[in-house]
């Protein structure tokens, strides 16, 4: 019998609605999204259900909306029994699956990513930063290609690498409108500009850092009870010291989704359980490894098909 990964979306998988189901069916989902607005004082629940749209894209809203609605799914699928072996989610994401992991609670864990999204928000004003996913390059040769667009333009540097074929730079914003424009020097077939806030996960994001970790001292820190793969390390981590220390580092670090899910694997995993809004960590991992099984809950209709087989 191989092992169990309940992985977490993070940015990006955000949706009118989303979690609206388990809110209104499962009294443990309702608990999660009342809590969330009892400790932000305001009413995340409304942004979530309700829109508009962009209200729930500002960074702000979007993160503690992302965790809320994935731990409420987990609260409703938690139920049915089955263990992980392991637990990780894509940068916002990881904070979901420290929240499963005991690390922290969720009342702390939704104050905390309130704050995060304001800090990164903020780190570098609006419009001199920015994000593009770059479509067909290699690591080696994309890495090679940011190193001269900062050495001779402006910074930018690899910040999520996501699966073969699909990584995302993040930097200033002439150093983002060089690889658009040089990237096929470095393999890309296309390389697409991305709608985000700020260039999240580059060494610009710093000044975020330093605050996020001012505002962790608030967490009553535990060892994990699962082991969580680190965005950082793209290891399992368990040491409540080590992940505090890697949680600062992530705002400003490259996210290492391939190699974590490769990690995984290595370490035998065969099952991948998303749960939480949309369906893109299911669609990277069947670009890194085809031959896993892949189950996306989204829904409270997903939960009851795939735990009633």
């Amino acid at each position: 019998m191989g092992k169990i990964a309940f992985i977490f979306p993070g940015q990006g998988a955000q949706a009118i609605g989303m979690g609206k189901d388990v809110y209104d069916q499962v009294p443990e989902a309702r608990e999660i999204f009342d809590v969330a607005n009892r400790v932000l004082d305001y009413s995340l629940t409304d942004i979530i259900f309700n829109g508009p749209e962009d209200q729930l894209k500002q960074t702000a809203n979007t993160q503690p909306a992302l965790l809320t609605t994935s731990y409420a799914l987990y609260k409703a699928f938690e139920k049915k029994g089955i263990k992980p072996d392991f637990v990780a989610g894509h940068s916002l994401g990881e904070y979901s699956a420290l929240v499963v992991a005991g690390v922290m609670t969720f009342a702390e864990a939704v104050a905390i990513v309130r704050k995060r999204g304001q800090f990164m928000e903020q780190a570098v004003p609006n419009g001199e930063g920015g994000m593009a996913a770059v479509l067909g390059a290699s690591r080696e040769a994309l890495g090679a290609l940011c190193d001269d667009i900062t050495a001779v333009t402006a910074s930018v540097e690899m910040a999520n690498v996501n699966c073969p074929g699909q990584i995302v730079v993040s930097g200033a914003a002439a150093g983002i409108q060089a690889v658009v424009e040089r990237g096929k020097e470095a393999g890309a077939k296309r390389v697409l500009p991305l709608e985000v806030s700020g260039p999240f996960h580059s060494s610009l994001m710093k000044p975020a850092a330093v605050r996020l970790d001012a505002a962790l001292s608030e967490v009553h820190w535990q060892d994990a009870l699962i082991p969580v793969v680190s965005n950082v390390s793209a290891h399992a981590e368990q040491n409540a010291d080590r992940i505090r220390t890697l949680l600062v580092e992530q705002v400003f670090s490259p996210v290492l989704w391939e190699d974590s899910v490769r990690y995984m694997i290595e370490q035998g995993t065969d099952t991948f359980i998303e749960i939480g809004s949309g369906n893109v960590l299911s669609g990277l991992i069947k670009k890194i490894d085809r031959s896993v099984q892949i189950v996306t809950l989204n829904s409270l209709e997903a939960i009851q098909a795939y735990t009633a087989q």
